[in-house]
């Protein structure tokens, strides 16, 4: 069984950045690709970077230049680092893990925008 916990949400004024980790329990972590989504209320959920299991990353358009997803494996932990933050990235992002054997997702952690 795969669980994954997100953390380093929080409050942030506009332009500043944060670091979100997810750490991943199990021995599947190594060959799973690994994204992050986000939703905002009333929203649907919506990928924002994904990494895969060779440490390729890709990007939302929405994001593009503001963030950069890696992983550490030996840590089973994906991380996204986050720039020039503005208002409308608020949402409760999420990972997700991808495996041969199915999908997992973490609970969630909130990242909220404002001055």
């Amino acid at each position: 069984q795969v669980q994954l916990v997100e953390s380093g949400g929080g409050l942030v004024q506009p332009g500043g950045s944060l670091r979100l980790s997810c750490a991943a329990s199990g021995s599947i972590f190594s060959i799973s690709s690994m994204a992050w989504y986000r939703q905002a209320p009333g929203k649907q959920r919506e990928l924002v970077a994904s990494i895969s299991r060779l440490g390729f990353g890709n990007y939302a358009d929405s994001m593009k230049g503001r963030c950069t997803i890696s992983r550490d494996n030996a840590k089973k932990t994906v991380y996204l680092q986050m720039n020039s933050l503005k208002p409308e990235d608020t949402a409760a992002y999420y990972c997700k893990l991808s495996a041969p054997n199915g999908e997992y997702w973490g609970q969630g952690t909130q990242v909220t925008v404002s001055s």
